[in-house]
């Protein structure tokens, strides 16, 4: 597979396979995950469909199951192995594959992103968030390392790794009227429940014009 980025070839390769060893879905984790979906969903319950860009080995995707057992779930990985591994949950349909030139095949209730943003190369963020914005005909939501303004940091020492910035906050302004924030949050990891490396959620709604 040929990929337009250097973070792509990054994720979709060794740094990609250490990746998923460090991330097994222990018990520990999968509830933890669980309890910050639950609040993450409270306001787009019904989810009947989603979707969910970059979903590793589906930490993800078990949490949502959990929180919503009747959500019918798919979702998208660049790591082949970690697709496989994802898929072999039997939970999902998971293709192998980038997000970048992804042109989605129909809508969902809810698409979402977590954790994968914050690693992309901030070239190509515009088109990643109108494929979020195409492939949702409802909510869209977003879980990433917050900062008001474009930052880079050293990730495992590795640079042009990782970005934070306002994702939610780009997305609103590039799709104006047809978006708006419903909810928003933070997960503090010394959280004894819900802890999640200081994640920020952002849950926002497509409009009717």
């Amino acid at each position: 597979m040929s990929y337009q980025t250097e973070q792509e070839a990054f994720w979709a390769g060794e740094f990609g396979e250490a990746y998923r060893e460090r991330c097994a879905l222990t018990d520990e984790l999968v509830a933890a995950r669980t309890a910050c979906m639950a609040r993450m969903l409270k306001h787009a319950a019904p989810v009947k469909t989603a979707f969910e860009v970059g979903c590793n080995i589906g930490l993800n995707l078990v949490a949502m199951k959990r929180v919503s057992p009747v959500t019918d779930l798919e979702a998208i990985e660049i790591n082949s192995e970690s697709a496989k591994a994802a898929n072999a949950l039997g939970i999902a349909k998971v293709e192998t594959g980038s997000v970048i030139g992804y042109k989605p095949q129909k809508t969902y209730d809810l698409s979402m992103i977590c954790g994968v943003l914050i690693h992309l190369n901030p070239d190509v963020l515009p088109q990643v968030y109108d494929t979020l914005f195409d492939l949702s005909h409802r909510h869209i939501l977003l879980f990433e390392y917050y900062n008001p303004t474009p930052v880079e940091v050293n990730y495992r020492g590795h640079e042009g790794r990782l970005f934070k910035r306002d994702f939610a906050g780009e997305m609103l302004d590039r799709f104006g009227d047809r978006l708006k924030l419903v909810d928003y949050g933070f997960f503090y990891h010394r959280d004894p429940i819900a802890r999640s490396d200081d994640g920020t959620f952002f849950l926002l709604e497509k409009q009717v014009i």
